[in-house]
């Protein structure tokens, strides 16, 4: 049985035999809603490497204590991947965020590109950002990841260079770019950038930018995928030449 997976602050001290509390909406969610009792296992992680299997010893309705039975500390997964994510239209922003959470996306950056149909404004922005890194908490959950993706700020262009230039390998996604992502090699460690388009596609400054502080222009193959999706394909195709997925 797939054991029901929370999340806590941390779990740096934890050792076995200790108690973990877990609280607010977590532990309501837990007791409440999923209806957890006494002497049932859990699954707890931190989102920063620790994960703790225990059984629950006490509950109410917004508190839970676990006793733990095991814990687990790995270190963080080498390379980290960051996808630069431009603005998708409707929800294909939290679809494109759950994917890339689920298969191993370290830091998701939202991006507003030129032709980005999407505008993140005012209190507008900081809901939608709020969606982004809920749907990214519960997809690292669902994923059963013991290290949690962030979801970073609002990034301009000038943002994304940065990140280009600082990166140990930078792909830009592009239709028409000559060559293939099958080309690429992936590092085995450091950090690698991956560039996501908006629906309309990146402007020639974009591309210009971007190449020149670094990134390395390529397309996925014959198709055009939506930008919703293109990046998780391009983070999977990287991944499984990594010992991350070997």
């Amino acid at each position: 049985m797939t054991l029901p997976v929370h999340l806590v602050p941390s779990l740096s001290d934890t050792q076995v035999g200790g108690t973990v509390l877990v609280e607010g909406d977590e532990a309501h969610h837990a007791v409440v809603v999923r209806r957890l009792r006494i002497g049932e296992q859990v699954m707890l992680t931190d989102g920063h490497g620790a994960t703790v299997i225990g059984s629950v010893a006490a509950t109410s309705k917004r508190a839970m204590e676990v006793t733990a039975e095991s814990v687990d500390v790995v270190p963080e997964p080498t390379p980290e991947f960051v996808v630069v994510q431009a603005l998708p239209k409707g929800d294909r922003g939290e679809l494109a965020v759950e994917m890339l959470t689920e298969v191993g996306a370290g830091v998701i950056v939202p991006w507003a590109a030129a032709r980005s149909v999407a505008v993140w404004k005012g209190e507008r922005a900081e809901k939608s950002h709020a969606r982004w890194c809920s749907t990214a908490r519960e997809a690292a959950k669902q994923a059963r990841r013991p290290w949690h993706p962030s979801v970073a700020p609002l990034a301009t262009t000038v943002d994304v260079t940065r990140l280009v230039a600082e990166a140990d390998l930078a792909v830009l996604l592009h239709e028409d770019a000559a060559g293939s992502l099958a080309s690429l090699e992936a590092p085995e460690s450091g950090r690698i950038v991956v560039i996501v388009g908006p629906e309309g596609g990146l402007s020639e400054e974009e591309l210009v930018t971007f190449e020149a502080a670094g990134a390395t222009a390529v397309r996925l193959g014959s198709e055009v995928l939506r930008t919703s999706t293109a990046g998780v394909a391009a983070v999977s195709a990287l991944l499984s030449r990594t010992a991350r997925w070997r």
